[in-house]
């Protein structure tokens, strides 16, 4: 079998990036610091946040307009390095 590429993506495109964390007083708002500096300008009403069911986690869905690979790895990056984050897909 031969193996797939996975598909390319086509920039500039509306992206949607969620974050899971620890729930924090802090989480939401440096992770929106985060989005800003890599991606200024996202629409804030678009941001869908949820609580998971004990409240210990909190994930949050932004969708930004991605520019290119350079953009998403480095955005990826600043959040992790937050140390409030456990996953980014």
């Amino acid at each position: 079998m031969a193996e797939q590429e996975p598909p390319k993506i086509e920039f500039p495109c509306d992206y949607p990036i969620k974050v899971l964390g620890r729930n924090s007083g802090e989480f939401r708002g440096l992770i929106l610091e985060v989005f800003e500096r890599h991606a200024p300008g996202f629409d804030e009403a678009a941001i869908t946040v949820r609580d998971s069911a004990k409240g210990t986690f909190t994930a949050m869905t932004v969708t930004i307009t991605a520019t290119g690979e350079d953009q998403l790895r480095a955005l990826h990056e600043d959040l992790m390095a937050t140390g409030h984050v456990q996953m980014v897909i």
